[in-house]
């Protein structure tokens, strides 16, 4: 198991920007994907965007356009800049990592979420 912590969460006004970081420790062999999600209807999660090791990146409709989604300069870092923020976007945002533990095994972790509040 890894450990990611996000950070970067807290109030904003709507049309603000915010910046979420999340970090991940822990027994890495090589990280596969680095991600953000949001709770949905009918989901315990859903994908905000996403981004490989090879660099693909992946978003939601409802944020293309406004967020951007980067890696750091460690591996394990990832990055989502949210940009022209509305109310809806108001959420807790989970970061989440599918990793190679060994050579053999991969695996799939989850952090405790920040809080997103977007006011009009």
């Amino acid at each position: 198991q890894v450990q990611l912590v996000e950070s970067g969460g807290g109030l904003v006004q709507a049309g603000g920007s915010m910046r979420l970081s999340c970090a991940a420790s822990g027994t890495i062999f090589s990280v596969n994907v680095m991600g953000w999600y949001r709770p949905a209807p009918g989901k315990e999660r859903e994908l905000v965007a996403v981004v490989s090791s090879g660099g693909s990146e992946n978003y939601a409709d409802s944020v293309k356009g406004r967020f951007t989604i980067s890696r750091g300069n460690g591996k394990n870092t990832v990055y989502l800049q949210m940009n022209s923020l509305k109310v809806e976007d108001t959420a807790v945002y989970y970061c989440t990592t599918e990793y190679r533990r060994t050579l053999w095994d991969t695996a799939r972790d989850w952090g405790q979420g920040t809080q997103v509040t977007v006011s009009s």
